[in-house]
């Protein structure tokens, strides 16, 4: 059985190439929108994890820390000067599990998270094409695996 790697092609470091590049782009540029309103990358990507949360009541602290990608106490560290800044509040009413703490954004949270999240879906928009770049036309990712696998 032959390597998925002996089947690459100079295009597909190309375009995995520009794939990064653009990728480093968008972060940077991410990065310097936050700043704009007072926020640093991880604390817009925290209001970002709690508005995008699926449940109404909001997400559990654990369940930050998975989609920041961070351990429990970093992302308590993170919650805590958040709230000192007045973005979140914590709910303690959980009716499961008492001992579950559940954020939601305070409305100086949602409005600057409002501020950024127009100019990060337009952006997105425009980088769209990058993004495709990575799919051949023949419905294959660059390395080679049907379209919707992880290339990665």
């Amino acid at each position: 059985m032959a390597r998925a790697h002996e089947h690459l092609r100079t295009a597909d470091y190309v375009r995995l190439l520009a794939f990064r590049i653009g990728l480093r782009r968008f972060l940077r540029w991410s990065e310097h929108q936050a700043a704009s309103v007072g926020l640093t990358s991880a604390q817009h990507q925290l209001l970002l994890a709690i508005r995008g949360h699926p449940d109404p009541r909001g997400p559990s602290v654990g369940e930050l820390a998975s989609y920041l990608c961070t351990r429990h106490h970093s992302a308590v560290q993170l919650i805590d000067r958040a709230e000192q800044l007045g973005l979140v509040s914590r709910n303690r009413e959980d009716d499961q599990d008492r001992r579950v703490v559940r954020l939601t954004l305070t409305g100086a949270g949602e409005e600057k998270l409002n501020l950024l999240s127009a100019s990060h879906l337009e952006e997105l928009r425009r980088l769209a094409p990058l993004v495709d770049a990575l799919v051949e036309p023949t419905g294959t990712t660059v390395a080679g695996g049907p379209a919707g696998s992880d290339p990665f």
